[in-house]
């Protein structure tokens, strides 16, 4: 028995498909107990008790999908088998000992890599803004700062950004109610493009964020694909998809009698461009030939 609390249809397809791989198929093999996330920022105390639903059903191994989970989950069993999906930073955090040899209850896959690369990733996705929107020198950061380890992500974005010449800007945004005036406080500072920081309650809002974007004509960079099929201009980051995969090879063999403790942490392996070309018409925005033709994927 596995349980998991994603709520994004792709990305519980994307586990669903990564166990039917391995031969695990929910209703025939393998029984998958899902929690109810509620919409919006949610408290790690809400988590937590969420989280001990699952020690109550005595799970066999549990799917936590970004860090808050990972970490409300880590406070409520030393003995149950976790399988990380996406985590940011797991070792500064505190979740694993080291990414060769985790240690402990927890495993899985890492949405992060080597610091210096890390800044290179976030650098490309920089550049693929310029190249969207030439002359492009005023950015704007979104970020949610109640997510752990989102300063880790700031730092990089913003070593970034300051070594190719622009001014970079820091925008919290704590609430759905907040978007409106968040866009504002960004037009009034002379934002002239936006690169997103994920957290799971920014993944949630990415159509309005995308929406009031588009209103406010600010090209936006997001770290994963969801952000322009939600209807942003980019994205360049790591495959959840391909982690969610990465993750159910975990589980796979902890559920054959594997100790996560020696389970090495999987870093990605598959980083993916996406462009949506309707975005771009909408903001008045030319984009180069040459970087439609390195897009993974192109939305029309």
């Amino acid at each position: 028995m596995v349980g998991v609390g994603e709520t994004d249809p792709e990305l519980a397809e994307a586990r669903k498909e990564g166990l039917r791989r391995l031969g695990w198929v929910e209703g025939r093999n393998i029984i998958v107990e899902r929690l109810g996330l509620p919409v919006g920022p949610t408290s790690s105390a809400r988590l937590q008790e969420l989280a001990r639903d699952l020690v109550r059903l005595k799970i066999e191994v549990i799917m936590a999908s970004n860090n808050v989970a990972i970490a409300a989950a880590k406070a409520v069993t030393t003995t149950i088998p976790i399988v990380m999906v996406n985590a940011e930073d797991p070792v500064r955090q505190g979740y694993v000992a080291s990414l060769a040899r985790p240690g402990g209850n927890i495993t899985g896959s890492t949405f992060s890599v080597a610091p210096e690369a890390l800044g290179e990733i976030r650098g490309k996705g920089i550049d693929f803004l310029v190249e969207c929107r030439p002359g492009l020198s005023r950015l704007a950061v979104l970020l949610d700062p109640n997510y752990p380890s989102y300063r880790t992500s700031w730092l990089s974005v913003e070593a970034a950004a300051r070594s190719r010449g622009m001014a970079v800007q820091a925008v919290e945004v704590r609430e759905a109610r907040d978007l409106g005036d968040t866009f504002a406080r960004m037009v009034k500072d002379r934002a002239q493009a936006i690169q997103i920081i994920g957290s799971p309650f920014i993944y949630r809002m990415r159509g309005q964020i995308a929406e009031l974007a588009v209103r406010h004509r600010l090209p936006t960079g997001y770290p994963w694909r969801a952000g322009p099929e939600a209807g942003g201009l980019l994205s360049y980051g790591a495959s959840l998809h391909a982690l969610w995969h990465q993750a159910a090879v975990s589980v796979d063999k902890i559920l054959k009698g594997a100790n996560p403790a020696d389970l090495p942490i999987e870093q990605p392996t598959k980083f993916e461009l996406v462009i949506n070309l309707r975005t771009a018409k909408a903001l008045g925005l030319s984009i180069p030939p040459s970087l439609l033709q390195r897009a993974d994927q192109v939305i029309e």
